[in-house]
Parts: structure tokens; C-alpha cells; sequence
């Protein structure tokens, strides 16, 4: 039997920006982050491609098409497809004035060009661009129902653009988005968007702390006081929150959690991202990363091509290591192993 060459396996390259920067760490360039990615290799088994933040001072939005394409050399030279995008759309709250609500729009508007020049000289066959609400809970909490409606709408405008380059695009959902910061109102908040192209990007490192009601009590699924050790709560925990969220997900981060909250940089407190390799990790990576790849009856949803590893806000000693990016391709090899396929 052929050995699963599906989904591919990528690495995000955003992790050498966010909560980088004057007030922590030094950014890592993306040459960096790219050549420790195309250098990892376990097993003769290597990343397939690269997911990419469209963040200066990695790679700019406003990028002209000769410029694109020299990115996209760069990054096939060594043997890395693109997957999805990061779209730059925190200078404009989806919730905010008209004016912000316009950028937020045309920020997408950028990201889906950049995509869709990327897919028709075939350097990205698949992926999505992935938004988030670029709002806070505390300002969602002023006024839920009508923030959510403004959401809904700047996103639906987005959705209208992003249909233009035939792109879709995946909120993330993680507790620093208002609207997105507990498993129920990401899915009132999908829902209300009304959109066949929008659908849900989840991370295994920020959903399990939709389990733990940070920013939204009410919502919490795990007992307080929660014993880690408790693998059967856990696992119901899970199921509830991949029930609700799987039939939205378009793109899927794989990542480890500790179960607390942890902020660098100007980055807000959000889901810790652990190393894959850590002692602390609260998730069965490869286990629980089946909850979100297969249905409830335990068959694959093929719903997406590619998986993406995102390792935010490590230290950047730990980042210069290409032991680091060794464990965690092993890692991703393992969840294909347990849920991929071949084709």
C-alpha cells in the first residue's frame, strides 16, 4: 500500500514576525524561516510547502506581479509549494467605521490578487486567505448583537470580492478575535455571514482553550479546576467543539497547547503555542488532530489539501535550531499517517 501523500504538509512562515519586533525578540527574515524549512527532513520525508503571512517586512501586500513571481521562484527553488495567505487586515476592524471596514475589505481584496497570480503560474495549488475579526473581545462585548452583524457584513463584502479571484477565505478562530473568541460565536458569527466562500481555519493549539472559556465563561465546556489528566472529559470536550466547527473548517493548523494563555510582543494573550515535543502539551497531537480531519464516524473529510504547522511566539533560539523544525515535521508526518491518504 502507497504511503499517504495527502494532505501535504506545510510549515507557516509568520511565526519569524508575530510578537516579534522592537518589543520583544528580532524578526527572523523569511529567507531564514524558509531555508530551516526546506533543510527539515525526517525519514526522507520532507515539508511539502510553505504557508505565507503577507506581513512586512517579510512580504509586502502591495507586491506588483513581477514581484510576485520572484517570491514564488524563490520559494519553488527549494521544492516548496504556497498554500494559504495570510491577509494583513488588522489596520481596519471588521466591526470598526466605514473607513476601517473599507481596508479591512481592500486588504483581502490584495491578499486574493497575490493568490490567485500565485495559483496561475502554479506555484499554489491550493489554500485559502485566511481573516480574523482585527477586534477585540472587550469591544465586541459593548454591543454582541450588532457587532456581530458588522462583522458579518464586512466579511460578506470580502467574501463578494474574494469570489472575484474565485479564492475563499477562513476566519481563524482564536479567543483574542471579538466575535471569534468562543466556539459558539464563531459560529453564529459564520453563519450569519451568508456566504458559500467563507468557512472556519482551525488550530488545535487555540481551540482547546474554547474548552476552557477564556473571555467567554459561558461557553466553557471543561469543568473549572479541570484535571488534565481526565483524557475522557478532554476527548468529550473535543468532539463538541469539532462537531460544531469541522463542517466549517476550510484549513487546519496543527499545533501543541500547554492549557494556558501566553502573549509576546504586541501580540495579545492567545493560545499558547507549544513545541511539538513538549512535556506540557495538553493535546494527543496526532489523535486529536482527527477530530477535525474525519467525520463523526470516523471517515475523512478530504476537506482540505494541505496542513500547516504554526509554532507562533517561540523564542527565536529555539526557532534557530533545525532539530526544532525535525520534531515538528515528524509530527505532521504522523497525524498523515493516522488520517491521510493517497492519491
Amino acid at each position: 500500500m502507497a504511503e499517504n501523500n495527502f494532505p501535504k504538509l506545510h510549515n507557516a512562515t509568520w511565526p519569524g514576525i508575530v510578537g516579534k519586533g522592537p518589543d520583544s525578540e528580532p524578526v527572523i527574515p523569511f529567507d531564514t524561516m524558509l531555508k530551516m524549512t526546506a533543510a527539515a527532513e525526517v525519514g526522507g520525508v520532507k515539508f511539502d510547502g510553505v504557508d505565507l503571512g503577507l506581513l512586512d517586512p517579510h512580504i509586502g501586500i502591495d507586491m506588483t506581479d513581477d514581484e510576485i513571481k520572484r517570491l514564488a521562484d524563490k520559494i519553488t527553488k527549494h521544492n516548496l509549494k504556497i498554500g494559504s495567505l495570510v491577509a494583513p487586515i488588522w489596520g481596519g476592524p471588521a466591526m470598526g467605521t466605514k473607513e476601517q471596514r473599507k481596508h479591512f475589505v481592500e486588504m483581502v481584496k490584495k491578499a486574493c490578487h497575490i493568490g490567485k497570480v500565485l495559483r496561475d503560474i502554479g506555484a499554489r495549488p491550493h489554500g485559502v486567505v485566511r481573516i480574523d475579526s482585527a477586534s477585540s473581545p472587550e469591544q465586541w462585548d459593548k454591543d454582541p448583537a450588532n457587532n456581530t452583524k458588522l462583522i458579518a457584513e464586512t466579511f460578506r463584502e470580502a467574501c463578494d470580492v474574494a469570489a472575484d479571484f474565485n479564492e475563499k477565505l477562513a476566519a481563524e478562530g482564536e479567543i483574542c478575535w471579538g466575535g471569534m473568541h468562543s466556539w459558539k460565536t464563531m459560529v453564529e458569527t459564520l453563519e450569519a455571514v451568508e456566504r458559500p466562500n467563507i468557512g472556519f481555519q482551525a488550530d488545535m493549539s487555540h481551540t482547546l482553550l474554547y474548552l476552557l472559556g477564556y473571555n467567554r465563561p459561558q461557553d466553557r465546556i471543561l469543568p473549572k479546576e479541570f484535571d488534565w489528566k481526565d483524557r475522557a472529559t478532554l476527548t468529550e470536550g473535543l468532539k463538541t467543539v469539532t462537531k460544531a466547527l469541522r463542517p466549517w473548517t476550510l484549513d487546519f493548523h496543527v499545533a501543541q497547547n500547554d492549557g494556558t494563555v501566553y502573549g509576546q510582543g504586541s501580540h495579545d494573550k492567545t493560545g499558547r503555542h507549544c513545541l511539538a515535543t513538549d512535556p506540557n502539551g495538553k493535546l494527543d497531537i496526532a489523535k486529536d488532530a482527527g477530530y477535525w480531519l474525519r467525520d463523526e464516524n470516523g471517515k475523512l473529510t478530504k476537506a482540505f489539501k494541505h496542513i500547516c504547522w504554526d509554532g507562533c511566539m517561540f523564542p527565536n533560539d529555539v526557532m534557530m535550531k533545525q532539530q526544532t523544525w525535525n520534531d515538528i515535521l515528524a509530527t505532521m508526518i504522523k497525524v498523515r499517517q493516522q488520517h491521510g491518504w493517497h492519491e
